[in-house]
Formats: structure tokens, C-alpha cells, sequence
């Protein structure tokens, strides 16, 4: 094995590491695969339960299930899971950032186990069964939620630089796949099962996935850099040397560690979610703008179109409501493949070019495919063909916007960053469906549709003009390079100031421009 330098005690309280360095110069290995796999499940579960809770919207509300209202079902399966997920991201998020990322994606997959499984529970239709779905909904959904915190910070900080960004792009991407996923198994199990109970045998197929997960995840190690940067290094240095060892067993390749890359490092300071945000768009306000205009033009377009989409099958196209699925898979795989062929490119390419690019495709193709509508040439299947082209670009884009948020702040508090910008997200994305929904009434009015969509187009064309600006060049680049631990200077005894100041409220220290960043504000904590 290469010969690494051991992480020494600095005079200044802290430890100068090679950990972040060791863990970059890995090659790719199967336990990076088995790592992907077990985490990246967390989408799977959220694309497969919100679709399967769309597609049991009517079975539900029939008089051989629990006899509600349809507007009670789906707000009672969809609107509370999605509030769930709000507040299940702010509080594991920061849970996360404390406790450490592996406690927190074991937690979060049993919540949301948990939640699921109850949900199928739900027996009578009385206002006391109703708060009752409503409990095991929002439990699911905060399950989900606090995952998107914790396995997007595990994840970057597991996997080397230069396969962050098409990793994380890919996991995002699976989405998909589980709702792909659960529209073949709704239409090949769920229809073909009485009423009664079919709906409650599609909402054990998540919980079911999920606890066959927790076994896998149980042998993943806790991120060391968490590990680093909470003063715990010798736990570090061991859960450094396993991965090593899991590297080299399984066929990776060990790069030699490059010792400039040592970090002086204090332990992280515990901050609440009131400072935080203060910080974001004080210290940081360039990301902060950043990440927030990505992540709420991809929630509200992807919202808007789909929760309509089978909307406008029915009313404007006459499709049947039974025939939806059908159309669903192809725009599920659209979205799907959009990531797996597209994420390379992002390491490779560069992020800036491949964000503002993918936003700006999707959104021209939007607003042709708006005049196309308003002409009269479309029909379902080339609608259709359309939302799978468009969403092909806007999918990848829309993963990328996860990606940006999760590596551009800080590692202290990456977890919390997340959770704050999803909720943020999720707060404008839930405009969307609302606003489509106005827009396609009877399905009549096919001037204000055209006008939704060029809405849409305006909305991501704008997302990309602010990557132009803003964007960061992180593809390939160490998490520290892109922005520097608050407790760290570079290099052991480098005299560079620790950036705790930047959030305790202490004096501030002159900005330090990094290698990828921006022009020095306040929010450019990266390396010389």
C-alpha cells in the first residue's frame, strides 16, 4: 500500500489530516458500487411511493377500500407525504450534521419503513382512520426527506472527485426508475388484485425494498470526513484504511496521496438552522442565490408537469384514465436516461457548461413544444415523445441542481444546506401543480396551457443564465478545494485562519480565493 502520512495534532486545538486527500485518489472498486447501490435505493423509494400513491388514488376512495373523498385521498397520499418530506429534510438534515451521516441513512430508511408499512394499516374510513393515514403518510414522507439530506452528504463525501459528479447524478436520476418501477407493478400486480386491499399491498412495496436495504447499509462505514471534522480522527484514520483495504481486495487502484493536500482542521461547531440561513445568504450569498435558483426552477417545472401530466392526457388528449401508466413509462424512462447518459459529462465537460446547458434545452424544446400544442399538432403519443425529449435534458439538469447544493457549502454544514434549499424547493415547487392545474380546467382552454408552458420555458432558461453567472467549475475538484472545511486552513502550519469566525459571529477573516470558484466575495471559503 502507498505510503500515507499519519494525521498529527496541531498546536492550534486541531489535526492536520490527509483524510479528505486518500479518500480522492481511490479508484473506482466494487465497494464504491455497493456503497451507490445501498444509498442511492433513497430515490428509488421516493419515485416508486409517489407514484404509487398517484396510481391508488382512485382504488382508495372507491367503496370497496376506505370510501373517501378523492380530494381527501390525495391530499391525505400526497400532500401530507410531501410536507412530511419538508420537515423530515430540516430535521434529519441537521440531525445528520450531528449525530454523522451513517446513524442518520439507517434512521431515515427505518422512519420511513415504518411510515409505509402503517399507511397499508389504515382500516376504517371514520375522521379517526383518516388522521391516522394522514400520520403514516407524513411519516414516510419525513423518512424520505431526512434521506435526501444525509445520502446526498454521504455519498459526496464516500466517493473520489473525479466520479462525484456522474455518481450523484446518476443516484438523483434513479428516481425514475422507481417510479418506472412502480408502474409496472401496479399495472401487472395492484390491477389485477380486488379493490379491498390492493391498495394497501402497493404500499408494502417500498417498506419491503427498504428493509432488505438496511441489511446492506449496516456494513457501510460512517463518513470519515464527518468523522474528521467532529475530532474524532483516529475513527477516521481506521474507516480511511477499511475503504483502503475494500479498494484494493476488490481490484481498485490506490493513487499516491499528494501530502499538499493535508488539512489543518478544528472540530466542528454545532449551528442551528436560524444562523445558518443567515450565514448561507450573508457569507455565502453567490452559492446561496445559486443553488436556490437551480433547485426552485427544476421543483416548480418538474411539479407542474408532473402532477398534470395525466391531466392533460384525460381531459385535453381523451386518454382513459386506465391508459395513463402506459404513457407514464415512456416519460419515467425519459427522465431516467437522461442522467445514466448525460452524467459523465458533468466530471468531464464541466459543470457549468453541462447545468446551464441541459436548463437551456429543456426549456427551448418546452416553449417549441408550447407552439406545437397551441398549433393543434400534437396529439398524446407525440406529447408524450416530447415531454421524454425535453425531460431527457431537464432530468439530468434537475439532478445536477442536488449535486450543486451538496458540494458547494461547507462540510459542517452540508447536511443542514440541503435541507434547507429541498424545503425551499419544495415550498416553490408546489406552485406548480396548483397553477396547471387552473390552467387546464375541462381541458378546453388550450391558450392558457400554452401559456403555462412558455411559463415553464422562461422559468428554467432563467435557472441556466444563473449558472452562466454563478456557477462553479467542481467537476473533478476535492470537496475541500470547492469549499473549504469552516474549521480548516490548507496544509499543516499554513497560518491560513480558521472560517468558524464566519458563523459564530466572530470577526470575519479576509476572503481566500479558491481555485474554483468565483471572484472573492464573502461566500469563497475555498483553498488558495
Amino acid at each position: 500500500m502507498t505510503s500515507i502520512q499519519e494525521d498529527t495534532a496541531t498546536g492550534s486545538g486541531g489535526t492536520t489530516s490527509l483524510v479528505p486527500a486518500r479518500i480522492d485518489r481511490l479508484g473506482w472498486s466494487r465497494f464504491h458500487t455497493r456503497l451507490l447501490i445501498a444509498l442511492g435505493v433513497a430515490w428509488i423509494l421516493d419515485g416508486l411511493e409517489i407514484t404509487i400513491a398517484s396510481n391508488s388514488t382512485s382504488l382508495i376512495s372507491s367503496k370497496a377500500a376506505l370510501h373517501l373523498s378523492s380530494a381527501s385521498v390525495a391530499f391525505s397520499v400526497g400532500t401530507v407525504y410531501l410536507l412530511g418530506e419538508v420537515v423530515g429534510a430540516l430535521f434529519f438534515g441537521r440531525l445528520s450534521d450531528k449525530w454523522g451521516r451513517r446513524n442518520l441513512f439507517m434512521i431515515t430508511l427505518g422512519v420511513y419503513l415504518l411510515g409505509g408499512a402503517l399507511t397499508a394499516a389504515t382500516f376504517g374510513h371514520t375522521q379517526g382512520w383518516v388522521y391516522w393515514l394522514d400520520a403514516t403518510r407524513f411519516i414516510a414522507g419525513m423518512g424520505i426527506g431526512g434521506e435526501y439530506a444525509a445520502i446526498n452528504s454521504a455519498i459526496d463525501e464516500l466517493i473520489p472527485a473525479r466520479y462525484r459528479g456522474r455518481v450523484d447524478i446518476a443516484v438523483n436520476g434513479t428516481y425514475w426508475a422507481g417510479a418506472l418501477i412502480a408502474s409496472i407493478l401496479f399495472l401487472v400486480v395492484v390491477k389485477q388484485l380486488p379493490a379491498s386491499y390492493s391498495w394497501r399491498i402497493a404500499f408494502l412495496f417500498g417498506p419491503a425494498l427498504a428493509f432488505v436495504v438496511l441489511f446492506v447499509r449496516r456494513n457501510l462505514p460512517e463518513s470519515p470526513r464527518w468523522l474528521l471534522m467532529h475530532g474524532r480522527t483516529e475513527e477516521a484514520e481506521r474507516a480511511v484504511e477499511e475503504i483502503e483495504r475494500h479498494v484494493e481486495a476488490t481490484g481498485g487502484k490506490l493513487d499516491p496521496v499528494d501530502e499538499s493536500k493535508a488539512l489543518e482542521i478544528k472540530p466542528a461547531t454545532n449551528i442551528g438552522f436560524i444562523v445558518l440561513t443567515k450565514t448561507l445568504f450573508s457569507t455565502y450569498p453567490r452559492r446561496a442565490i445559486l443553488g436556490a435558483s437551480l433547485m426552485i426552477t427544476q421543483s416548480f417545472l418538474y411539479n407542474a408537469i408532473f402532477f398534470t401530466y395525466a391531466l392533460v392526457l384525460t381531459k385535453v388528449y381523451g386518454v382513459s384514465s386506465g391508459s395513463t401508466p402506459y404513457y407514464f413509462m415512456f416519460f419515467a424512462a425519459g427522465n431516467l436516461l437522461g442522467p445514466l447518459l448525460l452524467g459523465h459529462l458533468f466530471d468531464t465537460v464541466g459543470r457549468k457548461k453541462m447545468i446551464a446547458g441541459s436548463y437551456f434545452v429543456s426549456g427551448g424544446l418546452l416553449a417549441v413544444s408550447a407552439f406545437l400544442f397551441e398549433a393543434g399538432a400534437l396529439n398524446a403519443v407525440t406529447q408524450t415523445l416530447c415531454w421524454c425529449v425535453i425531460f431527457f435534458f431537464a432530468s439530468a439538469g434537475a439532478s445536477a441542481a442536488y449535486l450543486t447544493v451538496s458540494e458547494i457549502f461547507p462540510i459542517e454544514i452540508r447536511a443542514k444546506s440541503i435541507a434547507v434549499f429541498f424545503a425551499i424547493a419544495q415550498s416553490f415547487g408546489a406552485l406548480g401543480p396548483w397553477l396547471y392545474g387552473k390552467l387546464i380546467g375541462n381541458g378546453t382552454n388550450h391558450t392558457a396551457l400554452f401559456a403555462g408552458y412558455l411559463l415553464g420555458a422562461g422559468v428554467m432558461i432563467v435557472g441556466a443564465l444563473v449558472e452562466l453567472g454563478l456557477g462553479i467549475a467542481a467537476e473533478r475538484q476535492s470537496l475541500e478545494d470547492v469549499a473549504l472545511p469552516l474549521g480548516a486552513s490548507s496544509g499543516a502550519g499554513s497560518g491560513r485562519p480558521s472560517r468558524l469566525s464566519n458563523i459564530t459571529g466572530a470577526p470575519r477573516p479576509p476572503a481566500a480565493r479558491s481555485v474554483v470558484d468565483l471572484p472573492p466575495r464573502h461566500d469563497d471559503p475555498g483553498r488558495r
